[in-house]
């Protein structure tokens, strides 16, 4: 029975991931014919930022891992983003070497985020890693923190304050060009990329790997009692999760056209690992419920107070008290209670 349950989850969280896929592909055409076309920067938001913490998810659902540097690496997609962009209209720098064919398109930008976020992880994981519990979060704070005064140390690229994008980078697949200027298209391709994590997040998690890294989460001893070492396996979700990060930095640069120090400060970390754990941690899809929540609080809570986050704040707390599980976990456990009443 108990595996049963284990098994059960995954297919949940497949689920969920699907339908809030559809929710994000349609919500921008369901606002635009209410007359509410402003709202689609809104669902992108929600679609990058819930790309970005479910990347964390893999960390801290699938391996146990609460980083609290992972906004560091959103950054670093950021900046491989605005640099190029910097470059590529003919400024200097001193990576002026980056400056080439592609600096200005998608799908050499994407890449390059999530390759620029994993070399940086891969040092980083490799010292975290050796560490555990609070010490693996007050080091991954540290990394963080060390990286945003790095960035505004950094003159040549505006340093504190940040590198503006007059235009978001080109998309263009074969023959087919895609008007990233559009704001549908540009949403839509957000949420392909969010969609496409998903899927690869869903396979991992029932995968022998992402069993693996669930067993050393769950009882690191009886693994290394199994000749197994958790190492290589957390590395390499720590390395995987900092790349998918710098793709949603990299999406994130091109929505509101600017980039900054600031995703790198520990507070978007913050941020995000407060998305996971409200969503619900135990699925992909429960992060992405969670970031939706949160942009949208933001939003509303933003338009009626500019002391917001003084009333964000307590919500969020008594959310993570009367909220085990996060939201996902309680609709499975309300869902699983109505089916029960329907077959007595």
């Amino acid at each position: 029975m108990h595996i049963g349950a284990r098994a059960s989850a995954p297919a949940r969280g497949g689920r969920a991931a699907l339908v809030l896929i559809v929710l994000l592909a349609l919500a921008p055409l369901v606002a635009e014919a209410a007359g509410a076309g402003y709202l689609v920067s809104l669902t992108t938001r929600i679609a990058i930022w819930g790309l970005a913490a479910a990347s964390l998810q893999l960390l801290i659902g699938g391996a146990g891992l609460p980083s609290l540097g992972h906004g560091a690496f959103v950054g670093i997609g950021a900046y491989a983003v605005g640099v190029a962009f910097h470059h590529a209209q003919g400024m200097d720098g001193a990576l002026g070497f980056l400056a080439g064919a592609g600096a200005d398109s998608l799908l050499v930008t994407l890449p390059a985020a999530a390759v620029a976020a994993a070399l940086i992880a891969l040092p980083i994981g490799a010292v975290s890693l050796r560490t555990g519990g609070a010490y693996f979060i007050m080091i991954t704070l540290a990394f963080s923190q060390m990286l945003y005064f790095v960035t505004i140390a950094f003159a040549d690229y505006g340093g504190e304050d940040g590198l503006s994008m007059w235009s978001r980078n080109t998309a263009a697949i074969g023959g087919l060009g895609l008007d990233t200027g559009d704001d549908l298209v540009f949403h839509w391709i957000c949420v392909a990329l969010l969609g496409l994590w998903l899927g690869i997040a869903h396979r991992i998690s029932g995968s022998r790997y992402g069993l693996v890294l669930a067993a050393a989460r769950d009882d690191e001893r009886r693994l290394r009692a199994l000749g197994r070492s958790p190492y290589g396996l957390r590395l390499a979700a720590f390395v995987t999760a900092a790349a998918v990060a710098g793709v949603a930095g990299a999406l994130n640069a091109n929505l509101i056209g600017f980039v900054s120090p600031t995703p790198l400060a520990w507070t978007t970390s913050g941020e995000l690992m407060v998305m996971v754990v409200l969503g619900g941690a135990a699925t992909p899809a429960g992060a992405v419920a969670g970031a939706a929540i949160m942009v949208v609080l933001e939003e509303m809570l933003g338009r009626w107070t500019e002391h917001w986050a003084a009333i964000l704040g307590p919500m969020l707390v008594l959310a993570a008290i009367f909220n085990r599980g996060g939201v996902t976990g309680t609709f499975a456990r309300a869902w699983s209670r109505i089916r029960r009443r329907g077959r007595s």
